[in-house]
């Protein structure tokens, strides 16, 4: 049974689905205004490998997730640079998307934009109105959240300890600073779209709760994003859900933070201050490898230092693919683990692996598993149990490609030749001819690949 934290109750919980054999998913996708960052990078890659293994193990996986293409912050980019808001949304979905190609995050199944979904928002901010669930002000219609008796579930608070705790709002005509926008009244020069109530456009809050609910239903089995996020943003979805009398997400799920110590982000420090940074030097599957060696729940550090690291364990990894040719997996389709038959070594393998991703997505103690299953393949491979040893490398390689990780990509797909060289200077370097193994390094090297020596082999990444 596949089991994962649920925020609402503080505790790993069963996935329970509402249909047998299929989950319904959403993730809250970025609002697209500028580069995606490190944050996002990290989000996309914890639900990409939920995903991953949620079908790896045999569920039909629905996966939602949204463009946010309407926002403050795109109109201020418009007016700032002297464009239009289609434009600057219509650039940076363009800058999202490659870079979510570029670290092998899957296309979702449905990806709903904002500004498609403006009049079902409409109708369900009239609805509310018509209840006085919500009410007019100057600038926009709000959310009464006091209508909501749980309102604060997620954030795990009572309605009164938020509100003692609450900011406090310029806007005094709110009835409580916990109210929240629903309908923004379109200034001069904005964006707008009719409603009964005036011109404008919709709030963050409301785009989400009508896009997930319009294309998973009533109950959808599970609705993830960043921690970040959990309060107030879902929180205040799942309350108008609630004040709807609509049945929301059954399951919430929250990834941690990315740490980069006390420094700023900058290029000169040696940081990362968006994705394309990252791996404009940087073999992309580092980043992939660095989030899944932490748990999904907690801060992972993103610097020099842990990237270095992970291109590091990643040559381990490509070195095995190399020494017993094995294929790259892992890409936009999901893998499935009835196309692969584990038997003996592979598995034990994957039934201890499977184990700990089943309980709770346990990615740090499951990816020690497979490298400790990597030393063991090379010194099985030592002592001339080749079959055994590759039939555990082949297990590695399948079980990291569940997680969306392809091994060995990096030299077998990008230069075949690359990989016959640094397969015949392992051969040298084996029979101690010493010259031709030196030869081959400064060709590989010659060509753009780091060459580092270890007791697996030689070890190649892009430099």
């Amino acid at each position: 049974m596949l089991r994962l934290y649920d925020t609402i109750h503080g505790e790993v919980r069963d996935l329970a689905t509402r249909d047998a054999g299929r989950l319904s998913m959403y993730v809250c996708g970025p609002t697209v205004d500028n580069l995606p960052h490190l944050g996002h990078g990290r989000f996309t890659l914890v639900w990409d490998v939920a995903r991953r293994w949620f079908t790896f193990r045999g569920l039909d996986v629905h996966f939602v997730s949204n463009i946010t293409d309407i926002d403050d912050k795109i109109i201020a980019r418009a007016q700032r640079e002297g464009t239009t808001e289609s434009v600057v949304a219509t650039t940076y979905e363009d800058q999202w998307w490659a870079a979510m190609a570029a670290i092998g995050v899957a296309r979702p199944d449905d990806v709903p934009h904002a500004t498609q979904y403006v009049p079902e928002m409409v109708m369900l901010i009239e609805s509310f109105l018509a209840e006085d669930i919500a009410y007019v002000i100057s600038d926009g219609v709000y959310f009464d959240t006091s209508r909501v008796s749980d309102y604060g579930l997620l954030a795990g608070q009572a309605l009164d300890s938020l509100r003692a705790g609450a900011r406090i709002e310029a806007n005094e005509e709110k009835r409580s600073p916990l109210d929240f926008t629903l309908w923004k009244f379109a200034k001069p020069g904005e964006p707008r779209w009719e409603a009964p109530f005036g011109e404008g456009r919709p709030g963050w809050h409301t785009e989400c709760v009508v896009m997930s609910l319009g294309l998973l239903g009533d109950g959808f089995d599970l609705h993830c994003g960043g921690l970040d996020l959990k309060f107030p943003h879902h929180e205040n979805e799942r309350a108008q859900a609630v004040a709807a009398q609509r049945p929301f997400a059954q399951h919430w799920g929250h990834n941690g933070w990315v740490m980069v110590g006390d420094e700023k982000m900058s290029k000169s420090l040696g940081n990362f201050t968006s994705l394309t940074d990252l791996l404009e030097g940087t073999d992309a599957r580092a980043y992939r490898l660095l989030v899944i060696r932490s748990h999904y729940r907690s801060p992972i550090e993103v610097s020099p230092t842990t990237i270095a690291d992970a291109e590091r364990a990643l040559a381990r990894l490509d070195t095995l693919a190399r020494r017993f040719d094995l294929p790259a997996l892992a890409g936009q389709e999901m893998l499935t683990q009835s196309d692969f038959d584990f038997t003996g070594p592979s598995a034990l393998l994957a039934q201890r692996v499977g184990a700990l991703l089943d309980e709770d997505l346990n990615t740090p103690l499951a990816v020690a598993e497979l490298f400790d299953a990597v030393s063991r393949a090379n010194t099985l491979a030592d002592q001339g149990e080749v079959e055994e040893a590759r039939d555990i490398a082949m297990a590695v390689t399948v079980l990291f490609a569940a997680l969306g990780l392809s091994v060995f990509s990096a030299v077998h797909d990008s230069d075949d030749e690359v990989r016959e060289l640094a397969r015949a200077r392992d051969e040298a370097r084996r029979a101690g001819e010493w010259g031709e193994a030196d030869r081959l390094r400064d060709e590989i090297s010659a060509r753009g690949w780091v060459v580092e020596d270890s007791a697996e082999g030689t070890r190649i990444r892009r430099g």
